[in-house]
């Protein structure tokens, strides 16, 4: 990996659209975040009980713009001050995911700036290069994301190797399609979390699914499904659910689940260094477990801001930093690849 020596400063614009936040930032030599403006459409969603891709799309070509003129004047800089243009190219919703990648690709080629495509997992990864200066690869990493669960070792920058998936559910599914079944609504992480700070986390033991032979897989799907039994009994009976305690007895079992595997990775394969990125990586429980484990195995622990733990164009703009200066360019034929694979160009 190269790194930037010259005296110049790199300066990325960074735009982000895979789901339902339309985000632009601009970076400074991958470290330093000289704005972060976000449009969230959490509000317009809620209305429909998760995020509608056909409206979110509309959304981001609504907002695109405005997003993207609000960062370049934060960041006091213009676009003859960029060195290129960064833009999350997938994996995500299709249509949202078209909106940032004609955006960036039109900006890039209007202002004569070279176009730089990143892969959002890459980006949820980078997000801990921004609050510390120390961290640089190889680190094992943790990601948790409502359409991720990836366990990897970051080898570089921008080279990653897959030890752990889900084979489900992605971790952040499950805490919606759990929230929405006890009535918490959407976004189903956040109120998860809030409600099981009052239970207890062991007043139900759900089961902790093992996958064969992949020691480092994890699989959701029996967990959710287990939850959904246990309400389904308990309205049936006509007895009351204690919402806090479910919550709890449900976060647990999914922190233990990451957590256990973590450790465990980065223990076998000789790393002192393991990070959490991803919208679930700012879950109080999984923090506070992982710290305490981290702590107990003499580990260091790296996680981001929960700011920048869900959708934001910072992380792409620290992402495509390394890309580009690693030497990756992308032509104007660049389109959205919404099953795009971590690794994969």
């Amino acid at each position: 990996m190269k790194k930037h020596t010259t005296d110049e400063d790199v300066l990325i614009l960074a735009i982000e659209s895979s789901c339902d936040e339309t985000a632009a930032s601009v970076v400074k030599n991958g470290r330093e975040v000289l704005s972060n403006v976000i449009s969230s459409q959490i509000d317009l969603h809620t209305l429909y009980g998760g995020v509608v891709p056909e409206i979110a799309s509309r959304k981001h070509i609504e907002k695109i713009n405005q997003v993207i003129e609000e960062a370049l004047k934060q960041a006091g800089t213009s676009l003859d001050d960029i060195t290129a243009v960064g833009v999350t190219y997938g994996p995500g919703l299709v249509g949202a995911l078209l909106v940032g990648v004609a955006e960036a690709k039109a900006i890039a080629y209007a202002a004569k700036k070279p176009l730089v495509g990143v892969h959002h997992i890459e980006g949820h990864v980078s997000a801990n290069f921004i609050e510390h200066p120390d961290l640089e690869p190889p680190f094992v990493c943790l990601i948790v994301s409502g359409g991720h669960t990836h366990l990897v070792i970051v080898k570089d920058y921008g080279e990653f190797e897959i030890i752990g998936r889900t084979r489900d559910d992605a971790a952040g599914e499950a805490f919606d399609k759990v929230a929405r079944a006890v009535g918490l609504g959407y976004p189903g992480g956040p109120k998860v979390d809030k409600a099981a700070k009052g239970g207890n986390k062991h007043a139900v033991e759900f089961p902790r699914a093992k996958v064969e032979g992949a020691p480092y897989d994890f699989s959701f799907s029996g967990l959710k499904s287990a939850v959904l039994n246990y309400i389904n009994h308990a309205q049936m009976k006509g007895e009351e659910i204690n919402v806090a305690d479910l919550a709890a007895s449900f976060q647990n079992a999914v922190v233990e689940a990451l957590v256990s595997r973590a450790i465990a990775a980065a223990k076998e394969f000789g790393y002192d260094k393991l990070a959490i990125a991803g919208g679930v990586a700012s879950n109080s429980a999984l923090r506070e477990a992982m710290k305490a484990a981290c702590e107990k195995e003499h580990l260091n622990f790296y996680y981001p801001s929960p700011i920048f733990c869900t959708d934001n164009a910072a992380m792409i703009g620290v992402a495509a930093y390394y890309e580009y200066i690693n030497g990756t360019r992308h032509g104007w034929d660049l389109n959205a690849v919404p099953n795009l694979k971590l690794g994969e160009r």
